[in-house]
């Protein structure tokens, strides 16, 4: 009897063992799901990322590219819109003024403010900027004397040639006109669209003498 009782407490300490044992080795089957699971959206996110970066700076659809005001730094500093009192900062003093009333533009960027009697162009290193009251706007932007711009963080500037700017705008490029403009002589010029949903109606024209980079300038028609 005494043998017997030492034989079942044998039988059962070895049950306990293995019953521990099995409780072990679950939680190695979830891990490696877990990991297995972590692999996978990993490598779902390396494949399905490349074409949302993609879907953001190219159109697949062939039109214009979209190039959008709040991703531009004018010299790297200034937005399209900025303070007159940041005007001379960044660009220098005007190298001329017009008042607005003298040439009666169709249309120009702060046409809704004000009673616009005062509003006037501020000309500098060829470029031509809009003022009314404490606001300036940039119409047309030449890239001279190191004037530049910062696209997405991309430099853009006189050096930049027609290759550089495929690379950000392939489709536009690859739509190049050529032309003959008063006061530019031959150019070439892409267009770039305002917004995705075009519901502007205006469009931005970046023009190309000898192969580089000369202006940019937002169009609007009247």
């Amino acid at each position: 009897m005494k043998y017997f009782s030492i034989l079942l407490l044998a039988i059962s300490l070895y049950s306990c063992k293995e019953d521990k044992k099995e409780i072990k080795e679950e939680p190695k089957s979830i891990n490696g799901t877990s990991d297995q699971k972590t692999q996978s959206d990993s490598v779902s996110l390396n494949v399905t990322q490349p074409a949302e970066v993609k879907n953001e700076t190219l159109e697949d659809d062939g039109q214009d590219e979209v190039m959008l005001e709040k991703d531009i730094l004018f010299n790297g500093k200034l937005k399209r819109i900025f303070e007159l009192k940041d005007f001379e900062k960044v660009f220098g003093k005007a190298d001329s003024t017009k008042l607005m009333s003298e040439t009666q533009p169709c249309t120009y960027i702060f046409e809704d403010t004000g009673d616009g009697k005062n509003d006037k162009y501020l000309y500098k290193n060829e470029s031509c900027f809009e003022n009314t009251e404490q606001k300036v706007g940039v119409n047309e932007f030449w890239f001279l004397n190191g004037n530049y711009i910062l696209y997405k963080g991309i430099k853009i500037d006189g050096s930049s040639t027609i290759d550089d700017i495929k690379k950000i705008f392939p489709n536009s490029v690859k739509n190049i006109s050529e032309l003959d403009s008063p006061g530019r002589g031959k150019v070439q010029l892409i267009r770039l669209r305002e917004d995705k949903e075009n519901i502007s109606d205006g469009h931005i024209n970046i023009y190309f003498k000898n192969n580089r980079v000369q202006s940019i300038h937002w169009w609007f028609p009247c």
